[in-house]
């Protein structure tokens, strides 16, 4: 596996003060509070999928898509609370970013 974050241009001097002290509101709320659900779904995915890799030996491809786009979220949060990148993270497993 392999994690990149591209660097960006310039940093928003204006962002970088508002998240850091005001962060916790207006991004993680938000998303801790779906994350909760979504992961309550994840673990019990990680449940049966554990058995059918257990009888078939293969992990099926829509499990294995679900939990992929729920780490990229959760990377990508992660990324934005850290100040690596500016910008509000996309809400979801539908979310894309390409830069983290």
């Amino acid at each position: 596996m392999k994690l990149i974050i591209n660097r960006q241009e310039s940093n928003s001097r204006g962002e970088l003060l508002l998240r850091s002290f005001f962060g916790w509101i207006y991004i993680i709320i938000p998303h801790i509070f779906l994350m909760f659900f979504v992961s309550i779904w994840y673990a019990i995915l990680d449940f049966v999928k554990f058995w059918v890799v257990l009888f078939t030996g293969r992990i099926p491809e829509s499990i294995y898509e679900f939990q992929k786009k729920f780490l990229q979220w959760d990377i990508r949060l992660t990324a934005r609370i850290m100040n690596m990148r500016d910008g509000y993270p996309a809400i979801g497993i539908r979310g894309s970013d390409d830069d983290a």
